[in-house]
């Protein structure tokens, strides 16, 4: 199974309708058309804060685990939201700094009409408890290190 795989695979990218569309060594970009139900206004279709927050999570999170190896879930997460979005958003997200435990992605999204609608930053856990989590339940710990890329 390929690390964009398995992010297209999670119900809460399903959800959403993201699409995790490239993965490589600490880099990965991200789609997401938007749709009525992802709206803050109910006259017109604006993206809610929360989803553009989730695509730059989720995206960000892909790119930190394909440099890490293992599941890196989100420490922090800081977003300067500088446009209203009105179409599709895109992300692409880069670590920037992978150190012993924590990773730092920055991550820029954009509208199918070109504009600028978030800068943020990331931090990622990258090591610790490498037993059961409840990020890991379930999960063959190989599963993780063994992806690759499409």
């Amino acid at each position: 199974m390929s690390l964009k795989s398995m992010f297209n695979d999670i119900p809460f990218v399903k959800q959403l309708g993201m699409e995790i569309t490239a993965v490589d060594d600490g880099y990965a970009a991200g789609e997401l058309p938007l749709e009525d139900g992802h709206s803050s206004n109910p006259e017109s279709i604006i993206a809610h804060g929360g989803v553009t927050y989730s695509l730059v999570d989720t995206v960000g999170g892909a790119a930190v685990i394909s440099q890490s190896g293992t599941v890196s879930p989100t420490v922090d997460m800081r977003i300067d939201y500088l446009a209203p979005a009105t179409a599709d958003l895109r992300t692409e997200a880069e670590v920037i700094r992978s150190g012993g435990s924590v990773s730092v992605v920055d991550a820029e999204v954009y509208d199918t009409d070109g504009h600028h609608i978030a800068s943020a930053r990331g931090t990622y856990k990258t090591d610790g408890d490498r037993g059961e989590s409840p990020w890991t339940e379930g999960v063959d710990g190989s599963d993780v290190t063994q992806l690759t890329d499409d």
